[in-house]
């Protein structure tokens, strides 16, 4: 079979755009690559990638995609146990919700006033929560698109 360079123009740029496209799609609307630059103010916490372990935070390998509070090993709050019972399942929106400040989401979530997170850290900027919310999307095998 013979393929004309028109053929292999459209392959060579469906190569270009699909790794793009698959990040929208599993990591909502993020740069995944601005998101590891702000993630370095997340590492003192969370791990990522081989060899990640729990430490002060839970490992966020998988992470899109899992009930919350069940990370094998990690001590969670009563609160984000509760939020997971009552059918919270990270997607990158809910992420960069949550991030944007733990305990008032978990409130939220929960319709409680005393619900709160083990999680201090509070990213302010809508941009660094969604870049964030898309680099953790790299490291999650099952991604599930924010609803």
């Amino acid at each position: 079979m013979r393929f004309g360079i028109k053929y292999l123009a459209v392959i060579a740029a469906s190569t270009l755009i699909a790794p793009a496209a698959f990040a929208d799609s599993h990591g909502g609307p993020g740069d995944a690559d601005a998101g590891a630059k702000v993630f370095k103010k997340c590492k003192a916490c969370h791990q990522v990638g081989e060899g990640a372990k729990n430490r002060s935070g839970p490992l966020l390998n998988d992470v899109i995609g899992r009930t919350a509070g069940t990370a094998e090993g990690f001590k969670y709050s009563k609160s984000m146990i509760a939020a997971g019972e009552a059918g919270l399942v990270w997607d990158a929106e809910k992420i960069a919700d949550f991030i944007e400040n733990p305990s008032a989401y978990l409130k939220e979530v929960l319709d409680s006033g005393k619900a709160k997170s083990k999680m201090s850290y509070k990213a302010k900027k809508e941009a660094d929560r969604a870049n964030v919310a898309a680099y953790l999307a790299t490291f999650s095998d099952v991604p599930v698109p924010a609803e």
